[in-house]
Order: structure tokens, then sequence, then C-alpha cells
């Protein structure tokens, strides 16, 4: 907003301008933050090895550019060599803009191939008006996606979930399908033929749309279901944004809790043998402590 200075005075309008150079510096710690968690999902999963043929579902969102983004960075410095292929589905959206991806794909001079295939119709055929589209558009996409990745020899399915993702998915579990379960950032795919992997696990929704606006990509925004309103998903995601602001840091625990399971101090038999359980006569530090009160500090895993 403009200023003025003076009681009343008719002076010029004071336009208060951003520092480029702060705006620079701000874009560089965005990006190597973002490159530095890619990296270390990679290291701690073992996502990408020396030989790899990583395919790359391209969506045309802000996470999969991400994703595609900061992957080509660190396969130019990347200790073991492997190769990138971007794959995108074009599921005959009305007004899908068909020349936006090749076009950015060759720019970047990445390997690439579409897909055209009228999962559209389909969808729209299969649910009624109004009803949530997202589980058979899913399950159709996925099957193609799959068929594809064999075709090209594919080691690893890498998709472009965040943090935020797999958090807003444990809590659907959780509340909606009782389950102790989320999206984990690698796991074999339901036909048991791929490994499917998430590099983008540690990093947050938030980073991944200041780092599209920084680089400026050609967003291509879903028609289908992306558009729908009231999604239990987007509850949770309100429900996670809501405790990010009152409690700075739960969120980011909430994750680090799902990397420090216990399965001894939940109640699932089939990961732990209660009903063998017998006392050892040993000290265990994860023993039980039920007489005494909970030790919390403050919130774990803060952002650097």
């Amino acid at each position: 907003m403009a200023k003025t200075h003076g009681f009343g005075s008719k002076m010029k309008p004071v336009h208060l301008r951003r520092d480029p150079r702060r705006s620079s510096l701000e874009a560089n710690k965005l990006a190597k933050r973002i490159r530095r968690q890619v990296g270390e999902a990679i290291a701690d999963f073992n996502l990408i090895g020396h030989g790899d043929r990583v395919m790359v579902c391209l969506s045309g969102g802000k996470d999969s550019y991400g994703m595609l983004d900061v992957l080509l960075q660190l396969k130019e410095k990347a200790p073991a060599d492997f190769d990138i292929i971007a794959v995108n589905l074009d599921q005959k959206q009305p007004g899908f803009p068909a020349r936006v991806l090749p076009e950015y794909l060759e720019s970047r001079g990445v390997p690439f191939r579409i897909v055209e295939q009228d999962t559209y119709s389909v969808v729209k055929r299969v649910i009624p008006e109004g009803r949530t589209m997202c589980s058979l558009c899913s399950r159709l996409r996925r099957g193609i996606l799959y068929r594809v990745a064999g075709e090209l020899g594919a080691t690893k399915i890498a998709l472009g979930h965040h943090r935020d993702d797999i958090l807003a998915t444990f809590f659907l579990n959780l509340f909606y399908a009782g389950k102790l379960k989320a999206m984990p950032a690698k796991l074999v795919s339901d036909n048991g033929k791929h490994v499917v992997i998430r590099p983008l696990a540690y990093v947050k929704e938030d980073d991944l749309a200041a780092y599209s606006a920084v680089k400026g990509f050609p967003i291509i925004p879903c028609t289908l279901c992306g558009s729908q309103d009231n999604l239990q998903r987007q509850v949770v995601r309100e429900m996670l944004r809501q405790w990010e602001k009152l409690h700075p840091g739960r969120v980011a625990s909430i994750l680090r809790a799902m990397s420090d399971v216990r399965p001894s101090h939940l109640m699932d038999r089939k990961l732990f043998d209660f009903i063998g359980l017998k006392p050892t006569g040993v000290e265990d530090a994860d023993g039980d402590r039920a007489f005494d009160p909970e030790e919390l500090g403050e919130p774990l895993f803060a952002e650097a």
C-alpha cells in the first residue's frame, strides 16, 4: 500500500518495493532446502540407485514439476548414475492443453512419453453426478502407468506425493478406515511388479507452491477431480493447516512419529506377540511405564 506524508498534504505516494536481492536469497534458500530434503529421502529409503531407470509421473501440477526439476538437478551431481524419463497420461479431459508438457520437456531436454487414453469419459459415465471421482480415476490411471512402466523398462516409478499428502493419508485412514497407515516413501506396487517411490516425502506443500512460482512452471489444472469440493482429504488438510498455525512444529512432529514406531506400545497382535509375552527379568527402556507421567518436550523436526 502506498504511504503519504504530512497532515492531509498531497504528496506523492511512496511505494514499498521488495529488495530483489533478498528475494533471490530466499529463492536460493528454498531451492537448497527442497534439494536437501529430497536427497535425504533418497538416502534414507534407498529410493534411487546406480543403473535405475526412473519413470517420473508428470501430471502438470506443481508437485510433479517440482519433483522432476529437483531430480534432474540431483542427477547431475549424484554419485549414482541413473536415467530419467517423464511420462504424462493425457486422460482426454475437455480443454486439456496437449502441447504444454511436450514443449516444456523438449525445452529441458528430458526424454518423455505422452500416453493418450480416454479415462475421463469412463469416469464421467460410471460415477454419478456429484459423487467423488478420485477413486476410480486413480485406479484407471494406476493400471495404465504400471503398463507403461513395463514397456519402458522402468525400475522405479516416481510419484509426486509430498509430506502433506502422506500426513493427510495417515489421518484419512485413522479417521475413516480405522487403519494406522499412510503413503510410504517406497513400496512395491499392488500388482507386485514395480517399485513406487515418493522423493518428496519430506517436502512441505507450501514450499513446493513457492518453488513452482519461482520457477514459473506451466501449471495445468485438473478439471476432472481437482476441482471437486468438500472432499474428505481437503477437510483433513485444513485440520493440519490449523494445527500448524496454532502449534508450529506439530505437523513435523507427527511425521517424525511415523518413522519411530513402537509395535509393543500399540495393539496390533500381528506385529507384536502379546499372547506369548512373558517377563524377561531384564530392564527394558521400552517397557511399560504406566505409573510415570508422559515426558513431552518441544516440537520436534523443526524446519531448517
